[in-house]
């Protein structure tokens, strides 16, 4: 039995029941074209491969009957040594077939999933939004994976397969038609135990998957910062350890279920491998007495059933692999499928570095539609068809001049956020317009316009890296001066230079090893290292303690000064020092002003006012 054949069993049947999309197999050849030469010399190894699984028997034959039993010493001599050589040479076939194996399966792995990884980190934020993390990096390893398989395990089993299965069974009935007849009555009770196992192990398989990944799942969960220090403040550590174990038992009984399904099918294997060469050598045997075969004869038939069966119940489930392989396909470019609905325009430009460093929203209407770019089988609850969430932004006009701070308040659900990510072209506008320097940002390319703003969000994102590499991420090009000027304007230096390891300590997964004062002051610090002409912050001290936000406000006078800025106020300093206040409610735009001038007019600033920022400045005091 070859590990190819107990590979195939374990596939899922159920992958038959899918229909494949029309032009799927055509554009998977095209992923193999760049491959061509390597697959002919993979294929040209495979067949001479399977070619040497007759030579030997045949081999063996002829020294048994030419030199055994004549005593002919030579021909032994002779006929040993080339099987030697051909032993020697199969070793060798077998080296270069892994070779060119290896190179077409890690090249193909290579070419789709920097494809689709590409493409994923072009998608709108919106599909991000939608998509379990788990079952987009799912697409990048194991669909890969399965994918790869079509060029390697699957194409190399057919070929191999068939060519040893054609080759086995005509040397058989040129040797004896009879005891290949045989042979082929025993099909049936060598391919029963094969199908009972391969549909057993593929259901167990299946569950012990899904298993696995509620497991792996749970882990996941109770080890990131964010789930371990729920369960310490909320968890009961007996009902964790007992929730665990109940799964880990569960793995536990499918491993043994398969491990016992898995030897109980080698075992009926070898029982009628014995069986069949018990018939070879008995029918066989009884025919050489007779004289109606040589005893090199007997022996090559009885090596050459030993290489019958394990092809025929290879091919047997060759659907089943093929079939396993084009859906793996079809699920990656399902993905690279999607489209990529904010793009650079084919006459976008750069922004000129003379533009002014102005804002403006121009009659902005936006509803968040992102079913387009979205997938259901990557969602955690499949949705297909869904409709339109509306709109949410109403004709939204206001303009920043270059230098101005401009702050934007409201309720929660106004949409503030919603139009700093317009500014940013994380989504674009339904009508209307956002204008960056006087320019449309749908005009101009991304990477410019991202390289002009700067964002510094609520709860700024860490790489679970070193401070050192979160800061290159803003200027790979940057000097150790040029980080340290930044944290200090950041006022963050000082306990950068008090950590162990400086700029090299590693922040923690999400920057966690940091307080949310000292992630704010090293997102700003990152923001100053890129020295953006537009800055927007949203509620950047919204959950901070008065000593953190004096820290963060003392930063931020520094990231702010000479910059165009807009910013999503939630604290009263920040509102008092803006040179224009734009209130939203309900996605409208209902007041616009100075704090002094707004305050006067008794409108939804004031209740505002009175009902959050008051309550700060009571809660200061006391």
């Amino acid at each position: 039995m070859n590990p190819g054949t107990w590979r195939s069993m374990t596939n899922d049947p159920s992958v038959l029941r899918q229909r494949v999309a029309p032009g799927t197999t055509r554009r998977i050849l095209q992923y193999a074209r760049p491959y061509r030469a390597q697959i002919t010399a993979f294929l040209v190894l495979v067949v001479l491969t399977a070619g040497l699984t007759v030579a030997t028997p045949l081999l063996f034959k002829s020294i048994i009957d030419d030199g055994v039993v004549p005593g002919d010493t030579s021909v032994v001599v002779i006929l040993s040594s080339i099987v030697a050589l051909l032993a020697f040479i199969e070793a060798g076939l077998a080296l270069a077939q892994r070779y060119f194996s290896a190179r077409l399966g890690e090249g193909l792995i290579y070419d789709l999933r920097s494809e689709v990884f590409d493409h994923v980190q072009r998608m709108p934020l919106s599909f991000f939004t939608r998509s379990q993390t788990g079952a987009l990096v799912s697409r990048l390893n194991n669909d890969v994976i399965g994918a790869q398989r079509a060029f390697t395990s699957t194409l190399s089993g057919v070929v191999s397969n068939v060519i040893s299965l054609a080759l086995v069974v005509g040397t058989m009935l040129i040797l004896s038609w009879q005891i290949t007849l045989v042979a082929f009555l025993l099909v049936p009770i060598f391919l029963f135990p094969a199908k009972w196992a391969g549909k057993r192990l593929s259901g167990l398989t299946r569950e012990q998957m899904e298993v696995n990944a509620d497991l792996g799942g749970t882990m996941t969960e109770r080890f990131q910062v964010g789930g371990a220090m729920t369960v310490k403040l909320f968890g009961r550590p007996d009902e964790e350890r007992d929730g665990f174990d109940g799964q880990a038992a569960r793995v536990r009984d499918l491993g043994v279920r398969i491990a016992m399904t898995s030897r109980i099918f080698f075992s009926a294997m070898t029982l009628v491998a014995a069986l069949a060469t018990a018939l070879v050598y008995g029918i066989g045997g009884v025919m050489g007495i007779n004289g109606v075969l040589t005893v090199g004869t007997l022996l090559a038939l009885a090596a050459l059933m030993g290489r019958l069966y394990g092809p025929l119940t290879s091919l047997t489930n060759v659907h089943v692999d093929i079939m396993t392989a084009l859906v793996s396909f079809e699920r990656v470019f399902e993905v690279l499928d999607l489209p990529q609905t904010i793009r650079d325009a084919d006459n976008a430009v750069d922004l000129p570095d003379d533009a002014p460093a102005s804002v403006e929203l121009d009659q902005v209407h936006f509803g968040y539609d992102d079913a387009e770019a979205s997938l259901a089988s990557l969602e955690g609850v499949a949705r297909s068809g869904q409709s339109p969430s509306g709109e949410v932004l109403h004709d939204i006009s206001f303009a920043i001049e270059p230098g101005e701070m401009v702050a934007l308040v409201g309720h929660s659900g106004a949409g503030k956020t919603t139009v700093s990510a317009l500014l940013a072209r994380l989504y674009d506008v339904d009508s209307g317009a956002v204008l960056v320097g006087g320019r449309d940002v749908r005009q101009l390319r991304q990477d410019s316009l991202r390289d002009t703003i700067g964002y510094v969000a609520q709860d700024p994102f860490m790489f679970h890296d070193t401070i050192r590499a979160n800061l290159l991420y803003a200027s790979p090009d940057a000097t150790d001066d040029q980080m340290r000027a930044a944290l200090s304007d950041a006022q963050i230096l000082d306990l950068v230079d008090a950590l162990p390891d400086g700029l090299d300590t590693v922040v923690g997964d999400r920057g966690h090893r940091l307080s949310g004062g000292e992630r704010q002051r090293l997102a700003i610090a990152r923001l100053m290292l890129k020295g953006p002409r537009v800055v927007v912050l949203d509620e950047a001290t919204a959950h901070l303690d008065s000593e953190s936000e004096r820290a963060v406000q003392a930063a931020l006078d520094r990231a702010l000064a000479g910059r165009t800025s807009l910013v999503i106020a939630h604290r009263l300093s920040t509102v008092r020092n803006a040179d224009s206040i734009v209130v939203l409610d309900a996605g409208r735009v209902v007041e616009q002003g100075t704090h002094t001038e707004l305050l006067a007019r008794e409108g939804t600033y004031a209740e505002l006012y009175r009902t959050q920022f008051a309550t700060e400045t009571i809660g200061a005091a006391g």
